[in-house]
Formats: C-alpha cells, structure tokens, sequence
C-alpha cells in the first residue's frame, strides 16, 4: 500500500473546442453541447497531510478569502462528506489565468478532490467524486472523469472522445471575464440547434464569442492578431483565445511573437487528464 503523505499533482487547462448554447432553462442554467481538452500545462497543487483534520490553503491565491477559495470548498466538501478526520496543507502555485475560460478554478478543485481522495486513503470511484464535483461548478466533473469528453446538459452528461493530439497556443489578453456576467447577459445567443449525428459534420463555434468581443474588444484584437498564423477561436466564456498546430515549433512561434502587453503558453492536448496521468505514477507505480 502506497503511504505517501505529501505529493504534487497538476491541474491542468482545458480548452472548450466549441460552446453551443441551446437553451436556458428554468433554474438559470442553460442546456449546452461543448468539446473539452485537455492541456499539458497547469496550475500546481501540493499537498501535505495533516493528522489534525485542519485545512490550509496558501500560495498564489490572490487573497481571496479563504472560505471562497474553490481548492478549500472542495476540501472541505470532501471531509464533510466522508466524515474523515485527517486534514491537508494545500500550496497553490497558479499559472493559469483567473477568468481566462481555462478553467483554472475548477480544475483545482478536481485536482484537489482526486489528491485528498488518495492522500485520506477515501477509496471512492470517480463518478461519486464527479457528482461532488458538481456541486463546486459544471466543469469539475470533467476533470474529475478526466477524458476529453462532449459535455451535454448544463456540463455534467459527458461522452468521452478520442481526440487527434495537437499543439496549442493559448493567449491571454490580460482580461478577467466574468462567466456570470457572460451567462445572464440578454445578447447572449441561446438557441443553436443540437448536434444530430456526427459532431465532425457541423459548423462548430463558440456562442459566447461574439458578445464577448462586444463587451472585451482585447478579445476581438487577439483573435484577429491570431488570423495571421491560423484560424483562432476562443476558450469558454473568454478571455482565453488559441490557435491549434500539428506541431510544437509551430505554437512557439506565435508565442514568440506576442505583443507584449499579453501573455501565453504553448501546451499538447491529451485525452487523459495529465492530473490522473501524474496520481497513477505517484500511487500506482
């Protein structure tokens, strides 16, 4: 049995490779279709354990207040559930943009749910973690299930894909959007026809991209900067904008040439979450 009492683990970026939305719906949530990815290339998340059923977060956490802090949330939704005594250090060293559509706050709660699942020794399968996942955000349980996956429903139903490895470049403006904002503006588009069939056979876009640009004309900026090298889309509910390669040198060369007022990384996708990649070396080698 692996004892291991400290360890690091990623929290990867994912990238929404289109956003339809369908409808909103009765509860304020909107019915949506969405192709995830996953990046290699994320936040890090240590974690220390502690025998006194304390929970600490500290590192890069922007001085958000500690119980707003989604790497606490999910620690202490996960204690609670479990009835576990044990606690955790937790030390966040963020590289992913808040409010870029990455989903740097969801994967850490993912991250976290996974690592302390291991570290308290909880035993429970993925799709209890992702139900507790949810109620965190609608993009943790895809990083919980952690295959690149179509997500329907408010974000929660996912059919996993196997998706043909890439190489990104993803720019960040240097702009927060808000997904609130985003989601309950009235210009939102709200009514793309639901995929039928193949999903390879459609015109694929982002819904919210458009209002976006409106609101963030950074946004609109970075995506037809990015035109010069290849078609660019946005990621999420922005700011997040990116440019997809067969190769490595390819990316680096846009990143390369970023104005400098932005910032960006280049990363391949990978259908499984490099997360769950990095907790089989760590505990079951």
């Amino acid at each position: 049995m692996n004892n291991k009492t400290s360890f690091s683990l990623i929290a990867p970026a994912k990238l929404n490779l289109f956003l339809h939305i369908n409808a909103r719906r009765e509860d304020g949530y909107h019915e949506l279709e969405t192709l995830f990815t996953f990046l290699n290339f994320g936040d890090e998340l240590h974690f220390e354990l502690t025998t006194d059923g304390s929970i600490s977060v500290d590192g890069d956490t922007k001085d958000i207040p500690l119980n707003d802090n989604l790497i606490y949330k999910a620690a202490l939704l996960l204690q609670t559930h479990c009835k576990s005594s044990l606690g955790v250090k937790i030390n966040l060293i963020k590289r992913l943009p808040m409010g870029g559509g990455v989903g740097g706050g969801s994967s850490d709660a993912a991250s976290t749910l996974l690592a302390l699942n291991k570290l308290w020794k909880l035993a429970l399968n993925l799709e209890t973690l992702a139900q507790l996942g949810l109620k965190l955000g609608a993009d943790v349980p895809v990083f919980i299930q952690g295959q690149s996956a179509i997500a329907h429903g408010i974000g929660e139903k996912l059919h996993h894909v196997t998706l043909e490895q890439k190489w990104y470049c993803v720019v960040h403006p240097n702009q927060h959007v808000s997904t609130a904002k985003i989601f309950t503006h009235p210009d939102l588009k709200r009514d793309t026809p639901k995929i039928i069939g193949d999903w390879k056979h459609h015109t694929l876009t982002n819904d919210c991209e458009p209002l976006v640009k409106k609101l963030c004309p950074e946004v609109e900026k970075t995506l037809q900067w990015l035109l010069k090298y290849a078609p660019s889309k946005m990621t999420g509910t922005g700011s997040c904008c990116f440019v997809e390669f067969a190769s490595q040198v390819q990316a680096q060369d846009v990143l390369e040439n970023l104005p400098h007022t932005w910032q960006g990384f280049v990363a391949s996708s990978a259908n499984v979450s490099p997360a769950q990649t990095e907790l089989t070396a760590i505990f079951d080698q």
